[in-house]
């Protein structure tokens, strides 16, 4: 399991990032999620990981 924070904001960014961030449920600054450990989700962090920071958390 993965915890995600976003650290930076949506402005200036790319459409396709911006999305990515979207999809991983990211709205706001210092908001966090937890995702499952797939390939799917670790390509859309390589998207966009200068924006967010991961950590991994025990299930």
């Amino acid at each position: 399991m993965l915890r995600i924070v976003l650290k930076k904001g949506y402005i200036g960014l790319p459409v396709k990032q911006r999305r990515t961030l979207e999809a991983l449920g990211l709205k706001k600054i210092g908001a966090s999620v937890n995702r499952e450990d797939n390939k799917a989700v670790k390509g859309m962090l390589t998207k966009v990981a200068h924006l967010v920071a991961v950590e991994t958390v025990a299930e």
